[in-house]
């Protein structure tokens, strides 16, 4: 076996399709973009939808990538098995319409067995075929496997539902004998079984079958090949490791973490090799996900990254780290993953910093949820419970991020169970809500075979002529079928020659109308799409007969477009400003520019202040009013970044680019439209700012006329507000309304004085009244107060001076009612809970509550109730 890096056996696998003509496709963003069906991209195939569904066709339909992914639907697994994982790298080649079964096949072979390549021993190699599939079992045949080195499994089919689907062709690696961890006649001791002696190492697909909206299995018009292979898997077969995590991929983040541990040591006892290897895991997947733009948080994948960081801490105590150490871990992750990654490196001061402030937050909410988890093993032991109920186990889980195992061990530790289906049912809850929330659009379209098959030109010409296009009609598709002619209704039409921009970047599509030789309005372009050979495909509202290769003239909507440029060019503008005040580390997350207003998303950890939104705007204005002038050019990748030119890390670029610069302030990659001078734009006003997302904010903005109506609006309301407040000069309302907020302080503050007063004098009454109830002193009054700030008042009054054994205060407030109970420590000794006494009465005023054993309140809309509320609790009493 030869001896190779990682990055030796990645290069390889890169180079070696590279050879067989394919594009060597960068590792796109673990964030995904435009696909809402996805939390992660969790595949190499996931960056390809939009070739494999016929949407776009590829410049070169040949690629293969090691393409970054996160999957944590087996969480719990890492760290207890060999090769599960939460990041991985998806080694894969692809085909869209181009070779298929034959050569993948072939290939394939070559890459494991040639000694130039792999060199891997073809003895230790087994395949596993859908038993169907007579194609795939004969071009194995052809390379030299052995028919009983070929095994038919009925599983063998992909298949997502809607969109491509075919069998595939699992490859598995016999790593020998001493793997074996079955019994030699058990049914899963076979490779595609569930075991660890054969590894599964590659897996082909053959996507060859539309899967339709009816649920039949079409042909597809383009038969293509969809391959993954697992990095972490190849490398411990390099390597001679017993799992993924004895390789360079993860030893030195091992290594560092014993170092930091001071006293632990990786192999000398099971229990804490599991917490090495969950810090390891994470401490990859949190880096690689924070340096792609993704942030923690408590929801969508920030949550994913919080609960990591969390899982790891935890398990980093149980090394006996008890300070923090997952941002010394980053720079190890980044040093392992350079050669191909380059940017985690980059990036790992920033993502250190976020780190560690998630660390320092978690010690805190692992302090209160210890402080949480010890209350609740107590109420239990007090209640002569022996389980913790699941529901409690699950707000651990959820709030405090203790992994359930974890509530498990605390409880075992003192003589306790957890209600294990309990917690169960609360996380199948949290599952269908999270699942319900997902975006219902589908994984990976059906392919459009009319729109792949149409490779007619279309030129744009959008960038310097905008009305008077003379364009030949291509193309006319009604009902997804080429017509010559169309009288009315809705069609798609390609012209030889358009000024009409496609949706693309953002940037809505232009509108306008057609023309035909008489000058007549024909249709109204109501949409422009990319057709997948990057056609300008018009959707258009047919008035008159319009006819397939006549010539006809083209106009976008002026005013719709001059909107539009305005707005894109302020994005650009705004897009440098955020890095010039809020730092380098943020980036573009997505935007749209519509005529009327511009929507900017942009990664930032934490909040953005109005002094800070302040800067912005007015380092856009000054730009604005500095006349810069806008200019593209087309150049190539390279030299338009050392241009200086920013790449949006969402976007894939061809090899020719078009640079966008504004004076010398800002350059960018950009395909769209854009003013000839920053003037133009005239005003910039910040309309909202807030968070959209894990570690995601949102501006978004108006120019020109929008902008001058906005602050006209906003004039107008304060003059009326200066009105109200009667304020002489508008540069006075400031000062009037913060003199009318202090002199209601100021009320607010005397009000609450009255009120205590009040209080203070009704209690000498109402703790006079004392009723003994079975040996057990009852107060049960209604008094007069203002809410339940002055009822728990007079709680704390009545606990100081140990008044009874019990109190029951109502006070009707407006329309409602509000009930506390409070229950002296010996009374919850023995057995009477305020909880309890407020349940049983409060239905009397129409409500419920709840609360501690000592103290309990409640809320109703019933105020005729109280009277019946507080016969009920000497009812209840006298019942005990």
């Amino acid at each position: 076996m030869k001896k190779l890096s990682s990055s030796e056996i990645r290069q390889m696998y890169l180079d070696f399709f590279h050879e067989k003509g394919h594009t060597i496709v960068p590792s796109a963003s673990l964030v995904p973009v435009d696909d809402p069906t996805l939390l992660w991209i969790n595949s190499g195939v996931a960056t390809m939808k939009k070739y494999f569904d016929g949407s776009v066709v590829p410049d070169n339909p040949r690629m293969t990538s090691s393409q970054k992914s996160i999957r944590t639907n087996d969480i719990e697994n890492v760290g207890r098995t060999a090769r599960h994982h939460t990041l991985f790298e998806m080694l894969g080649n692809f085909s869209v319409g181009d070779y298929f079964k034959k050569e993948a096949i072939a290939w394939a072979w070559e890459l494991l067995t040639s000694p130039k390549w792999f060199g891997w021993d073809p003895e230790k190699l087994y395949m596993t075929v859908y038993p169907k599939d007579t194609d795939a079992i004969k071009e194995w045949e052809a390379t030299g496997v052995k028919p009983d080195h070929i095994i038919k499994v009925e599983d063998n089919f992909w298949d997502i539902g809607q969109g491509p689907s075919g069998p595939d062709s699992e490859i598995f690696y016999d790593r020998g004998e001493s793997f074996n961890n079955l019994a030699d006649d058990d049914p899963e001791n076979y490779p595609g079984g569930e075991n660890e002696r054969y590894l599964e190492v590659w897996n082909i697909v053959f996507s060859q079958f539309n899967h339709t909206p009816e649920g039949t299995y079409e042909p597809l018009p383009r038969k293509n090949i969809d391959t993954g292979m697992g990095l972490e898997r190849v490398v411990s077969i390099f390597q001679n490791a017993p799992t993924n995590f004895e390789t360079d991929l993860f030893l030195p983040i091992i290594h560092k973490t014993e170092e930091l541990s001071a006293g632990k040591h990786y192999g000398d006892n099971a229990q804490d090799d599991v917490s090495f290897k969950v810090i390891a895991d994470h401490a990859r997947t949190i880096t690689f996900a924070i340096s792609d733009g993704a942030l923690p948080s408590n929801e969508g994948r920030g949550y994913v990254i919080r609960r990591l960081i969390r899982r790891a801490i935890l398990h980093g105590q149980k090394l006996g780290l008890k300070d923090a150490f997952l941002d010394q871990l980053v720079p190890i992750v980044g040093e392992i993953m350079k050669s191909h990654y380059p940017d985690v490196l980059k990036n790992a001061d920033y993502v250190a910093k976020i780190v560690s402030s998630e660390e320092s937050r978690f010690n805190e909410t692992l302090n209160d949820g210890l402080s949480l988890l010890n209350q609740l093993i107590a109420d239990t032991k007090q209640a002569g419970q022996d389980t913790l109920p699941g529901v409690d186990a699950f707000k651990l889980y959820d709030t405090y991020g203790f992994p359930f195992e974890l509530t498990k061990e605390y409880a075992g530790d003192e003589g306790l169970k957890v209600d294990e289906p309990g917690f169960e049912v609360e996380m199948k809850a949290q599952r269908d809500r999270a699942r319900n929330a997902r975006s219902n659009a589908k994984s990976m379209g059906v392919q459009r075979s009319l729109l792949i098959n149409l490779k007619t030109p279309s030129d744009y010409v959008g960038y310097d002529e905008l009305t008077d296009v003379q364009g030949v009609l291509n193309d006319i598709i009604v009902d997804e079928k080429l017509v010559d002619d169309v009288t009315s209704g809705t069609a798609e039409m390609i012209f030889s020659k358009t000024p009409f921009y496609a949706e693309m970047g953002g940037q809505v599509a232009d509108r306008g109308v057609i023309l035909d030789a008489d000058g007549q309005t024909v249709a109204k372009v109501t949409d422009v799409q990319n057709a997948p050979n990057k056609q300008h495909l018009h959707t258009v509202e047919v008035l008159k007969p319009m006819h397939k290769d006549a010539t006809y003239t083209l106009n976008v909507d002026l005013a719709f477009h001059a909107k539009v440029e305005k707005n894109h060019t302020a994005t650009h503008l705004l897009d440098q400003a955020l890095r010039d005040v809020l730092g380098p580390h943020t980036q573009q997350a997505g935007s749209l520019v519509e005529p009327d207003y511009l929507r900017f998303d942009f990664t930032h950890f934490g909040q953005v202040t109005d002094d800070e939104l302040a800067k912005v705007e007015q380092i856009v204005n000054d730009k604005i009013w500095a006349a810069l002038p806008v200019s593209a050019i087309q150049t190539d990748q390279e030299t338009g970044h050392k241009m200086g030119a920013i790449a949006v890390f969402t976007q894939k670029y061809g090899k020719i680019v078009r640079v966008v610069s504004i004076g010398d302030y800002s350059i960018e990659f950009d395909g769209g439209t854009h003013v000839k001078n920053s003037s133009e734009l005239g005003l910039f006003k910040i309309v909202s700012e807030a968070g959209v997302g894990a570690g995601v904010r949102r501006i978004e903005a108006v120019t020109s006329k929008e902008a001058f109506e906005l602050l006209s609006h906003e004039e107008n309301w304060l003059k009326t507000i200066a009105a109200q407040v009667k304020a002489p000069k508008l540069a006075e309302t400031t000062a009037r309304v913060s003199q009318l907020q202090a002199d209601l302080k100021a009320a607010q503050q005397k009000a609450a004085s009255l009120e205590s007063k009040l209080a203070s004098q009704q209690a000498g009454a109402v703790f006079e009244n004392v009723a003994d109830i079975n040996g057990t002193t009852l107060i049960a009054a209604a008094v007069q107060v203002s809410g339940m700030d002055q009822l728990r008042q007079l709680a704390d009054t009545w606990k100081t001076k140990q008044y009874s054994d019990v109190l029951v205060l109502g006070a009707v407030v407006g329309d409602k009612v509000n009930l506390l109970v409070a229950v002296s420590d010996d009374k919850v000794k023995a057995g009477i809970k305020a909880g309890d006494l407020i349940k049983a009465i409060a239905p009397q005023v129409g409500g419920g509550g709840g609360g501690r054993p000592t103290l309990a309140q409640a809320g109703g809309k019933k105020p005729a109730g109280l009277p019946a509320a507080l016969k009920a609790a000497h009812t209840w009493l006298a019942e005990k």
